[in-house]
């Protein structure tokens, strides 16, 4: 097993993982069928692995094939005797928190402590930070998440009462498919919405990131020592970041003449890409023309055959495991947003993606490939809605959230962002268009 200073080193480095340079290319070659698609349609979910919540589907890569995982480890390596007992202050006072007793070191069914239908009420996030999600990988072995998270990470859920478990049966289901990259909300956004990270070039040094020679975390940081944005901001700290003029997949759409939306329910700086760019911040006419209030107006566009023919759906309802209304209530309103596009008149022209940003910090089986210094991260659940997906299928591909973009780019002709998603397979897999 490598050890974890060894895996922080190596992690950090990017390139050492073995990674090999993807280099850009021009726009991807149709695929025959794909004209057929006129909408594609993004509900960008929060924080939930797969195994979390698709672990027992079945026919999936999921928690009956993790007997031989490596067990949880201390930060020294050494495997835990038992999970810890885990406590915590309650997020919401008026409501019990999650606490654990000492567990055998296993998966275990989270069900037994929070049903379903109840909010976790608890804090335990720190392995989707980006330094802290790769000693939580740790070169692959997956064993790092109860030592920096606690034991609620290995919880999972009998997830086949969940309305969106009913459209994973009925359509494709991919048991492949990673973030993006190693961090939380804020990188996987920035990936989703420009195919890579943004950059502040001489960020204070309060806010950087310090590495050791050999790679090792000394400090952590907003921001690599080469400028690279990879942890959540604030708002206010948002706001001392220079504005990005790098490309991004509303400039491509833009440039073909093709209509887009972000719909943001979300609330928070990391769930609202667009405000680090210099064409769609606040206030900008990107922004006003292409930035809506929240999944309510997508409905209503829906409703009023206004719907641009790539959206992204952002709920305020997005499974996150704080929120207070529970797990089971946050899936019905993203089956719900679902359902709406079937009921009106674009169903027959689209592609549904309902996805996770990250996986929170819990733990996954799969390791994820080496691509590039930034990820993928762990994986996620994925599931591809359409009149054109195939009919109770479980698709194998590899993907991570670039792929969506990728097929963004396929259907509609662009150039790529970037490496990752020049190289990223296109979820074409899941459809039939023959």
């Amino acid at each position: 097993m490598i050890s974890r200073a060894r895996a922080s080193a190596l992690l950090a480095g990017g390139a050492a993982l073995g990674a090999i340079p993807l280099p850009a290319r021009a726009a991807p070659k149709p695929v025959r069928g794909l004209e057929k698609i006129d909408h594609i349609i993004v509900i960008y979910l929060e924080n939930r692995s797969f195994d979390h919540l698709y672990g027992m589907f079945p026919g999936a890569d999921g928690l009956a094939n993790a007997a031989n995982a490596a067990p949880q480890a201390d930060a020294s390596g050494k495997p835990f005797a038992l999970l810890p007992a885990f406590s915590s202050h309650p997020l919401d006072a008026t409501r019990p928190s999650l606490t654990l007793p000492p567990l055998p070191n296993r998966p275990f069914d989270l069900a037994a402590y929070v049903p379903i239908d109840r909010p976790l009420n608890a804090s335990f996030e720190q392995a989707n930070n980006f330094y802290q999600a790769q000693l939580a990988i740790n070169g692959g072995a997956m064993d790092g998440y109860a030592s920096i998270s606690g034991s609620p990470v290995l919880g999972y859920y009998d997830g086949s009462s969940l309305p969106m478990w009913q459209y994973a049966q009925e359509y494709v289901l991919a048991d492949r498919f990673f973030q993006a990259a190693f961090g939380g909300t804020a990188m996987n956004h920035y990936f989703l919405f420009s195919g890579g990270v943004p950059q502040w070039p001489n960020a204070p040094a309060e806010f950087v990131a310090q590495l050791a020679p050999d790679g090792t975390l000394i400090k952590d940081g907003l921001v690599t020592p080469d400028g690279f944005i990879v942890n959540n901001l604030s708002v206010e700290e948002a706001a001392r970041v220079p504005l990005q003029t790098r490309p991004h997949i509303g400039n491509r759409l833009d440039a073909a003449g093709i209509s887009w939306a972000w719909y943001s329910g979300g609330t928070t700086q990391s769930s609202r890409p667009y405000l680090l760019f210099r064409d769609t911040a606040a206030g900008t006419p990107g922004w006003k023309t292409h930035v809506k209030s929240d999944e309510s107006e997508f409905v209503a566009d829906l409703k009023n055959g206004t719907l641009p023919r790539v959206a992204f759906v952002k709920p305020a309802e997005n499974e996150h495991p704080k929120e207070m209304l529970g797990l089971r209530e946050a899936d019905r309103h993203a089956a719900d947003l679902v359902r709406a596009v079937q009921e009106s008149a674009y169903w027959k022209g689209s592609v549904v993606i309902v996805t996770y940003d990250e996986g929170h910090s819990f733990w996954d089986h799969v390791a994820p490939p080496k691509i590039d210094r930034w990820g993928p991260g762990r994986r996620i659940p994925a599931i591809i809605i359409s009149p054109f997906a195939k009919k109770r299928h479980i698709d194998h591909t590899p993907y991570d959230t670039t792929s969506i973009l990728k097929l963004i780019e396929t259907r509609f002709g662009l150039e790529p962002l970037g490496p990752r998603d020049a190289a990223s397979a296109d979820l074409t897999a899941a459809l039939t268009l023959a």
